[in-house]
């Protein structure tokens, strides 16, 4: 037989893992679950421990201000994360890029809880805080984006709205984790070795972390979807500038959409925190307690909103979280104005339940704007940019409340002020996504779908 000389068949892309949709969800959790115990462990420690330790002749107010500042720094510099891991994940593959993140913020975290206070090397050890605040908001600007797309990517389209939304229990594993951590070592330790030293034994807990994040991530095989990409050279060659192009306005509504779900955290968890101790005079303990209540609460209804996005649409979830929680934004900073431990807990709880619908379907609401060639580094950045936002929230509202004299309502007016840009954000991404196909082609491969739309 003679050769023939016309070029082979395209093969087919390999399959993508010999797990399901359901244990690569999961373990894409799990690594999102670490970074983010990482990263709230900064945002308990922000707001008991950073203005007194670092930054003590600032006095009680610019303290307060500089350790929220610590906050915002990490989160400015998210895009840069943003479209340095999304430019990874779009052309070398979302697993070896969320290696890279979870390594940059375990090792960064590990750091922190090494340096120097104030009193031991003066302003030292402030300029390392800033320093490695910075290198965790660069690996957290690219970490959410890649864990979305690895439960998703992995996922059958009509299930994709469902398992976007389990990465977003990370959030509330980690601040379990790290609120547990710090209940404990206030209950175990004299309030002045807390100060002294043990402060500085969550943040090396991050090294043993680290390591059984990394092998569950080494563990997950590459996403069908990149496969794919990769196979038939259909990759963006600058993934940034290609979503810039084709998809600006889709960029504009996923920040928007991302703003309730991201500032809610950061107003609750970190300003409310600072506020009820200092100004209501609410034990730490207590808000502790109440706030890790409130996130164990959400282990249950981030599947189950997750689940109705994927009956009805992610967009429409958005939405109600957004308008449910305007209409309590007020009510519910005032009734923490003189609430017992059970009332503090209620509020807590009610005050998480509704942004957490928005926060639970925003996932599968942004994949559905963007193909899969780009798809890292636009999610990426519209988290990014969002959470840029998100963390100034702590800041701003804390000067609201200096120059309402700590009226009951200047936390309010933040909330409801998310709340609206989300809602509208919403609303232009049901409208954006009837103007494209209702789902996108796809190709089964072991049960698992392939999207062929990019």
């Amino acid at each position: 037989m003679t050769a023939s000389t016309t070029a082979p068949a395209p093969q087919p892309a390999p399959p993508a893992s010999t797990r399901t949709p359901r244990r690569v969800a999961w373990a894409s959790m799990v690594g999102t679950s670490l970074e983010q115990f990482d990263f709230y462990l900064f945002a308990y420690f922000s707001a008991f421990f950073v203005g007194p330790l670092f930054f003590e002749p600032l006095g009680a107010a610019g303290a307060s201000l500089a350790s929220f500042s610590t906050i915002a720094v990490s989160f400015v510099i998210r895009p840069v994360g943003a479209l340095v891991f999304g430019h990874m994940g779009d052309r070398l593959g979302r697993r070896t890029t969320l290696l890279w993140t979870v390594g940059l913020m375990g090792v960064a975290t590990a750091l922190i809880g090494m340096l120097p206070s104030y009193a031991q090397a003066g302003w030292l050890g402030a300029i390392g805080l800033v320093v490695l605040r910075l290198v965790q908001g660069i690996s957290l600007g690219g970490e959410w984006g890649g864990s979305v797309l690895l439960a998703t990517e992995h996922a059958h389209p009509l299930k994709r709205a469902f398992y976007a939304a389990i990465p977003q229990l990370g959030s509330p594993v980690g601040s379990i984790l790290s609120a547990a951590v710090f209940i404990v070592l206030t209950l175990t330790l004299p309030e002045q070795a807390m100060a002294d030293w043990g402060w500085r034994v969550p943040f090396f807990l991050a090294l043993p972390l680290l390591l059984v994040s990394l092998y569950l991530r080494r563990a997950i095989d590459e996403t069908p979807v990149f496969a794919r990409l990769e196979q038939t050279g259909d990759r963006a060659r600058r993934p940034a500038l290609a979503m810039l192009r084709t998809r600006p306005w889709a960029l504009l509504i996923a920040i928007g959409a991302a703003q309730l779900g991201i500032g809610s955290y950061a107003l609750m968890n970190t300003y409310t925190m600072n506020y009820g101790s200092v100004v209501l005079g609410y034990p730490s303990l207590q808000l502790l307690s109440a706030a890790t209540i409130g996130a164990l609460l959400q282990l249950l209804t981030i599947p189950v909103f997750g689940a109705l996005a994927a009956r009805t649409s992610s967009a429409l979830v958005v939405g109600a979280g957004a308008l449910g929680t305007a209409l309590i934004a007020f009510p519910l900073y005032f009734l923490l104005q003189s609430a017992s431990f059970g009332g503090l807990v209620t509020l807590m709880v009610v005050g998480g339940i509704l942004p957490t619908m928005s926060w639970a379907a925003l996932g599968g609401l942004m994949s559905d704007l963007f193909p899969g060639r780009f798809s890292y580094s636009a999610l990426s950045l519209a988290y990014a940019v969002a959470a840029t936002v998100g963390g100034v929230v702590p800041l701003a509202t804390s000067a609201l409340g200096l120059w309402t004299a700590q009226a009951w309502w200047h936390p309010g007016i933040v909330l409801v002020a998310l709340s609206a840009v989300t809602l509208v954000a919403a609303v232009a991404a049901r409208r954006e996504s009837r103007r494209r196909p209702s789902a996108p082609t796809v190709k089964q491969t072991d049960g698992r779908a392939d999207d062929l739309s990019s």
